[in-house]
């Protein structure tokens, strides 16, 4: 299934996860974005984490929207975004 398939079909349960996991502002980025996503790629989703939020609630939530979508998901933050391409990827990103 493409994941911008995936994400039409569940904006709604993936915001109020994101909310779940002690993280706000789901974004995406990368393929689906560009619509070039195909069967077999990934939905690149970025989030900012609240205070307190640890490794475990992110992979937590990774898990959680692998299970919720039936696709590879990548969860980062901004600051997991390499500095080569964190401006363009944060100036770009569209909310859920």
């Amino acid at each position: 299934m493409r994941p911008s398939y995936a994400l039409d079909l569940k904006r709604n349960a993936i915001r109020e996860l994101v909310s779940s996991c002690h993280s706000t502002n789901p974004r995406i980025f990368g393929s689906v974005l560009h619509g070039t996503d195909l069967d077999g790629s990934d939905l690149d989703l970025l989030v900012d984490a609240l205070p307190g939020t640890t490794l475990f609630d992110l992979g937590g939530l990774q898990i959680e929207l692998e299970s919720l979508l039936g696709i590879h998901v990548d969860v980062l933050t901004p600051g997991d975004l390499s500095p080569k391409f964190r401006e363009q990827v944060l100036a770009e990103a569209q909310p859920i």
